[in-house]
């Protein structure tokens, strides 16, 4: 079943960085604790100073990582995850004994347990020239052959056309926050996504049902809340993203 075959389904659960709420977020104990909480499992990737594509939601490694507590990187504040090599990134702990993941080691995990995962291309385009940046990660999705299984997704939109131009068969999905595009419609159509994922206070019935009615998926971000949940799924949203209500947890 391919990840378009999955969206087919209603009332969708995406594990949001994994399963965060009783794992170190974008870990692969979160990842495996991910499994049958979920129908699919959300991560974020961006790249360590020598260009290896690692598991990181934040800019910095501060909040996630215990950087600031080992002597060798004292002075290097703000902890850019992009100013780390991948050397330095492994001396790193997330809690509970848990490094920071390469994408590579994420993507035999997924293809082993035969997972659907949602790459969220952090924007690092500050950092690393975009063709450079998707070209790594695309090569590590051609090497695992997990074309079917990836959902790409960013709020930086230059790396949706990209993945579509090199790699045209993998779905991808537009990331916003608080205001959606000028002219959406048309804006998704030239984007090529069939995803939109927006958060929840942008959410409502009738940009939902436009958007359903002209083919796009809805996801939206992040739900921990039963009653939005709830409110989210009857407005016809394909999936949420969540740190606490995993599939077992459904009332």
């Amino acid at each position: 079943m391919s990840f378009l075959t999955l969206f087919e389904k209603s009332e969708l659960i995406g594990a949001h960085r994994g399963a965060r709420s009783i794992a170190p977020e974008n870990t692969l104990k979160a990842l495996r604790l991910s499994q049958g909480r979920g129908d699919f499992i959300e991560i974020d990737v961006q790249l360590s100073r020598d260009k290896v594509p690692v598991l990181m939601h934040d800019e910095t490694l501060q909040r996630t990582t215990n950087v600031a507590k080992i002597a060798v990187f004292r002075g290097r504040a703000p902890y850019n995850v992009c100013d780390f090599t991948y050397e330095e990134l492994m001396m790193l702990e997330c809690g509970e004994g848990e490094k920071v993941p390469t994408l590579e080691a994420t993507l035999a995990f997924v293809k082993e347990k035969k997972l659907y995962l949602n790459i969220e291309l952090k924007d690092s385009s500050s950092s690393f020239d975009d063709e450079i940046f998707i070209s790594l990660i695309l090569a590590l999705v051609e090497k695992y052959q997990l074309h079917e299984r990836i959902l790409f997704s960013s709020f930086r939109h230059e790396y949706l056309r990209l993945v579509k131009e090199k790699m045209p068969q993998i779905p991808t999905a537009a990331l916003v926050e608080n205001h959606h595009p000028h002219n959406l419609l048309t804006y998704l159509k030239e984007l090529g996504v069939v995803m939109y994922i927006l958060n929840s206070e942008l959410a409502d019935a009738q940009t939902v049902k436009m958007l359903r009615d002209n083919g796009f998926y809805i996801g939206v971000y992040t739900i921990n809340n039963t009653q939005r949940r709830d409110e989210l799924f009857a407005m016809g949203v394909n999936a949420i993203f969540t740190d606490t209500l995993y599939k077992e947890d459904k009332s």
